[in-house]
């Protein structure tokens, strides 16, 4: 038909090729370990020559790049849908939203480090990549902020205590649920320490019908 532009198959090919690279990269870090990471393990993954994945992406440090974005993206998604369905009182939603951040991150070690922890001598995630990160803590600024959570000191406590809380999970209980089942009882007491009112408010059935 006229007027409608030929596909660029050759674009195409090369956004399955990089997305085949990517997928390669997190199956040998999930095997092997974020840090023994190479080229060569990655190459083989994708039936490719490891100089010829340079027509691709330009180091190492790009493809730790990618999957930083990817990681950071793919919680932005995860913590959106737990924006939209959060409830209106204060336990409640940061209890939630503790909860889908705890439970993200403790579903893939190699993912968590990479997002959380400096693993990777020499790199830093660039500007690119770290935009869905920003994504993410600006959705806990917005949602901390309608409880009237405002101090940056209380935003990072908050930070520190879900991160603290995955970090201990996978290091000491992989697969397990001793620190996960701490979860709650850490916000009741974060909330506690900042004398926030957590009381749920009773909604109409409930005020007239008294248990």
């Amino acid at each position: 038909m006229l007027g409608v532009p030929n596909r660029d198959r050759a674009a195409e090919r090369r956004t399955t090729t990089r997305r085949e690279i990517i997928d390669a990269a997190w199956a040998v870090a999930r095997e092997q370990g974020l840090a023994q990471l190479t080229l060569r393990d990655i190459a083989e993954r994708v039936g490719m020559k490891a100089p010829s994945l340079y027509s691709h992406v330009d180091s190492k440090n790009a493809i730790y790049d990618a999957m930083f974005a990817q990681a950071w993206l793919e919680c932005h998604e995860v913590m959106m849908a737990t924006e939209a369905r959060c409830p209106s009182d204060v336990r409640g939603a940061l209890r939630l939203y503790a909860r889908a951040f705890f439970d993200f991150s403790v579903s893939d070690l190699a993912r968590f480090q990479l997002m959380n922890q400096r693993t990777i001598p020499g790199f830093e995630p660039s500007p690119e990549a770290y935009a869905p990160a920003v994504l993410v803590l600006d959705g806990l600024r917005d949602r901390l902020a309608r409880h009237t959570i405002t101090a940056q000191e209380d935003i990072d406590l908050y930070v520190a205590l879900v991160g603290g809380l995955a970090d201990a999970q996978l290091a000491n209980d992989p697969g397990g649920d001793r620190w996960a089942v701490l979860l709650d009882r850490a916000i009741d007491m974060y909330l506690h320490d900042l004398g926030v009112e957590t009381e749920v408010p009773l909604t109409s059935t409930q005020e007239g019908n008294p248990p």
